[in-house]
């Protein structure tokens, strides 16, 4: 709880008139980490949060592709374990509830590794990668957990999250960046 203290204090969260809300913002960003902890897809733990926080009805996770690329993280192809001429793609979306921005996601994914259709389903469609790849029975592996911005996202980020997506045979299907935005903490509309 102190880490999510401090990113309250950081990210001017703290700036509440009382102590009583400052504890309130504590309180919700710690029950959604815990949210985000309990499920191997974003997705999946956005729509569950979307859906106990009343964020939107229906408590529904959409993709919105972002058209900008990133430069591909030092040692991703050691991380994916994957060869030089292996291909990796990127995909770069906002993940919404409703009309509210909940996570600005970076994901670096091996096509190979997809069933048939997914990697088109991907590139032609706003479907969020949980629900495209999530019958492979991914499991999230957490790598690092930040509450100040790292560089892949915006400034408002309350919580950033990388982590990678392995398959049940252990081989790394992606690796994530997750910045989720302060639509998260601000409750029903």
């Amino acid at each position: 709880m102190s880490k999510a203290l401090l990113a309250l204090a950081l990210l001017g969260l703290a700036s509440c008139e009382t102590p009583e809300r400052y504890a309130a913002h504590a309180a919700k960003l710690a029950g959604f980490e815990a949210t985000l902890a309990a499920h191997d897809s974003a997705t999946a733990a956005l729509e569950n949060w979307c859906e106990a926080e009343q964020l939107a009805q229906p408590a529904q996770v959409t993709a919105r592709k972002v058209r900008k690329s990133a430069k591909p993280p030092e040692g991703l192809r050691r991380l994916l374990e994957v060869s030089a001429p292996e291909p990796i793609q990127y995909r770069n979306v906002i993940l919404s509830c409703g009309r509210r921005p909940l996570s600005v996601a970076h994901n670096w994914f091996v096509p190979a590794r997809l069933d048939a259709g997914m990697e088109r389903q991907l590139s032609k469609t706003d479907t969020p990668f949980g629900k495209v790849a999530g019958s492979l029975k991914f499991r999230r592996e957490p790598l690092e957990t930040l509450f100040t911005p790292p560089p892949e996202c915006p400034k408002d980020t309350v919580s950033a999250h990388r982590a990678l997506l392995r398959l049940p045979d252990g081989r790394p299907l992606a690796y994530v960046v997750e910045c989720y935005t302060p639509a998260n903490l601000q409750g029903r509309r």
